[in-house]
């Protein structure tokens, strides 16, 4: 199997032939306020794509910058109250922001990238990049800011498949900008006053938007620039923006330009405005990260999902049977296991893995690898209850399910499993109580204690080897 992603820049899917090291650079967070769940389904989409190149034995350097100069970062540095001038606070806001970041996607168990450099770290660099495209022709200063010429890069528009003409249609300057082409972007924004800035060759200042990207991805990764993720909206200007930057800068762009479809609430944009706005911390309130983690697997990470709470219940029921099924495999093999030939589950599991494998090297279709995942369950779920299991086909099963799942970071919830399996002393007594009144067949007793336990939330399954329990959680 080979596989493919499908590359904005071509509109096509192409087959993925990189050897080595690969690098990987995702537009990241500009912290000025709360992450919402938009914010967490690109960075879980991302946390995929990386896991599973490394599942399939690819050395991966993950990149991940963060936008901590901004105008959303100024603004909001002036509406709120904080300590020192306007640079201090916005500081302030910009760490703030960024540890509320951190913390949510902890908490939702995605892994740090391997770099997370801040634009405010790059700044020699990023004037260094700007000097070197003046110099070759393709920027120009001009009352102290410094502007990209677009119309000196051939192949600009290609990845958004924009002409110029259309561009140009509506673009205007505004009045104090010292643009050539109201199509010209800038690199470097003169400073005003009370604004953050830094020196430049130009004057004091602060750095565009885009170049920070084209710095940071050639800095981090230089030859192993391969793949370049980030959200559809960020696909004009921005992302055409990057690729114009480095390529006349001379330098290496990636390979593959990959881009996650964007969230909707209930059909609509997520806005404050609308009271529609999402936070993470929010969410995670009410349902536990793997239901939110199961519910963006739904949609194809390229194509918009909307999301409601009646699907996140709904996703909420699905990851219990799975927990369901762990645990029921958990307490079969505890008991004295019926001697049947387990070649036959084996084997389905088998035909799953391979489906599950397709699916990802298909452009990580991630719906259709939750599907394997489904089938999976349901094999198992079918060997098990026709006794037509052994204690290494459940082993092995178990070893398959958690090992796919795991490149979605599912199912691997310790506490979950210990809140399951643990008892108190009443609880235990009940249940004593309960395997000496079957024993003795004495059936009234045995039901009463049976429905006494379900109250508490505890369920029970008696087999011909035994009895095996599980709390519903």
């Amino acid at each position: 199997m080979t596989l493919e992603i499908y590359n904005t820049l071509k509109r096509e899917k192409e087959p993925f032939v990189k050897k080595g090291n690969v690098g990987i650079y995702v537009c990241g967070p500009t912290v000025y306020d709360e992450p919402h769940i938009g914010h967490a389904r690109s960075a879980y989409i991302f946390d995929v794509i990386v896991r599973y190149l490394r599942y399939r034995k690819y050395k991966v350097t993950f990149v991940r910058n963060v936008t901590d100069v901004d105008d959303k970062i100024i603004d909001k540095a002036k509406r709120e109250d904080g300590h020192g001038d306007l640079n201090a606070r916005c500081k302030e806001i910009a760490d703030k922001y960024l540890d509320r970041y951190h913390e949510d996607m902890d908490a939702l168990g995605l892994a740090r990238p391997d770099k997370e450099p801040k634009a405010t770290q790059v700044i020699k660099d990023m004037t260094e990049f700007i000097t070197h495209l003046i110099k070759k022709g393709f920027a120009y200063a001009a009352s102290g800011s410094v502007y990209f010429n677009v119309r000196k890069f051939n192949d600009y528009g290609k990845l958004s498949g924009q002409s110029l003409d259309d561009m140009a249609q509506g673009a205007r300057v505004t009045p104090g900008e010292g643009k050539k082409d109201p199509l010209d972007f800038a690199l470097w924004k003169a400073s005003k006053e009370n604004e953050p800035s830094w020196k430049s060759p130009w004057g004091d200042g602060r750095p565009g938007w885009h170049i920070e990207c084209s710095v940071m991805s050639t800095k981090y990764l230089k030859k192993n620039f391969v793949i370049h993720g980030g959200g559809l909206d960020l696909i004009f200007p921005h992302h055409e923006n990057e690729i114009a930057q480095t390529v006349c800068a001379g330098a290496k762009s990636a390979d593959y330009w990959v881009h996650n479809g964007l969230l909707t609430i209930n059909g609509q944009k997520m806005s404050k405005s609308v009271g529609n706005f999402v936070t993470i911390t929010d969410i995670l309130k009410k349902y536990h990260p793997e239901v939110l983690k199961l519910f963006f697997m739904s949609g194809h990470y390229r194509s918009p999902i909307d999301f409601t709470y009646d699907k996140m219940d709904t996703t909420r029921e699905v990851r219990e049977r799975f927990y369901e099924l762990i645990d029921n495999i958990d307490n079969r093999l505890s008991l004295q296991p019926p001697g049947i030939d387990g070649k036959r589950l084996t084997g389905e599991i088998d035909k799953c893995k391979e489906i599950f494998l397709q699916a990802m090297d298909d452009d990580f279709n991630m719906p259709r690898a939750l599907s394997a995942l489904h089938m999976m369950m349901n094999a198992t779920n079918s060997a098990i209850n026709q006794n037509k299991w052994n204690k290494d086909s459940l082993l092995y099963s178990k070893k398959s399910l958690l090992e796919s799942s795991g490149i979605f970071g599912l199912f691997n919830d310790k506490d979950e499993f210990k809140k399951r399996r643990e008892f108190d002393k009443e609880e235990k007594a009940l249940i004593d109580e309960r395997n000496k009144a079957r024993k003795n067949k004495d059936f009234n007793a045995s039901d009463r204690i049976r429905q006494e336990l379900l109250k508490r939330g505890i369920l029970l399954e008696d087999t011909k080897e035994g009895t095996v329990w599980r709390r519903k959680v």
